[in-house]
């Protein structure tokens, strides 16, 4: 079965996307490591000072955070359990749903977010501008 030229091209196009994901997520785990948290443990900490900024500290289902940061169920249950017991975050059972958890920020967790968050945005500024030529030199 002979590849066309177009789908090399489309081929190569996503793995510049995931070459990209990759060196990106070692670089901001690499800066964020000072502070005690990786990617992940970032990506979640957003999630929740977005949501606690749009409805005043609500706390958002475990379900929910889970498609936000694309990290299965028990990944993220696993990293929610490590930011708590960092007291990060609380956990607490839904209401409406004694099967679902919901996680909310602590004022810890508000704290640590607002003071990593710059550095965060510079890698992601940083990684997501440069020419596509200079991120595969690194």
């Amino acid at each position: 079965m002979a590849v066309t030229k177009s789908e090399r091209a489309l081929v190569q196009q996503w793995r510049d996307v995931l070459a990209l994901h990759a060196r990106t997520t070692c670089e901001l785990d690499r800066a964020l490591h000072q502070h005690g948290l990786g990617a992940s443990d970032f990506e979640v900490l957003d999630v929740l000072a977005e949501a606690s900024a749009e409805d005043g500290g609500a706390a958002y289902r475990v379900q929910d955070i889970a498609s936000r940061v694309h990290l299965s169920q028990s990944a993220l249950s696993r990293l929610v359990a490590r930011l708590e017991k960092e007291g990060l975050v609380t956990r607490g059972m839904c209401s409406e749903d004694r099967r679902g958890v919901r996680v909310a920020l602590t004022d810890a967790g508000r704290a640590r977010h607002a003071e990593v968050r710059p550095l965060q945005r510079a890698v992601l500024s940083r990684m997501l501008t440069e020419s596509p030529g200079s991120a595969s030199r690194r």
